[in-house]
């Protein structure tokens, strides 16, 4: 197994962006090995909203006839993708502190609180997003995941 990752290093390091994803506390060789070897190239994607779509994190309301149903997630994207980053939101709220912080926000709120599998959707995606911005920006993660409004959000909460 170690000598499984010692190559996954390898040619992580080959492709110019693993520094960018690995820079993220709670993103590992194996998670952004995983992530790269399901999206490939990030930069070929417009938006973050294109590889949440990718990867069935996209919410479909589930109707029939007169029945009006719950918003869910679609799943109609790479199921393995979607593990992975399910995993990796896991890790990430038991790891980054911004993380668990915006986690227990979603789960805590007075108005329309997430139940704890909806939120690690939330940071599921929030990852995306983060990943894709490291990536297309060529940047070492900062600890700027929470924008002003969230912060301010949840100091009011």
């Amino acid at each position: 197994m170690a000598n499984i990752e010692i190559e996954m290093e390898k040619k992580l390091e080959a492709t110019g962006i693993a520094q960018y994803m690995i820079s993220f506390p709670g993103i590992g060789v194996v998670t952004a090995a995983g992530i790269l070897g399901e999206i490939g190239d990030p930069k070929r994607f417009e938006s973050w909203e294109q590889v949440r779509k990718y990867a069935g994190f996209n919410l479909v309301e589930d109707s029939s006839g007169d029945r009006k149903g719950k918003t869910v997630v679609s799943k109609r994207g790479r199921a393995m993708l979607r593990n992975i980053l399910y995993q990796a939101a896991l890790v990430m709220v038991a790891k980054n502190k911004e993380m668990k912080l915006l986690y227990h926000h979603l789960t805590d709120r007075k108005e329309n609180p997430l139940c704890k599998k909806q939120a690690l959707v939330v940071i599921a995606i929030k990852i995306i997003k983060v990943i894709l911005a490291l990536v297309n920006k060529e940047q070492l993660y900062a600890g700027k995941v929470l924008g002003e409004f969230r912060i301010a959000q949840i100091k009011t909460a």
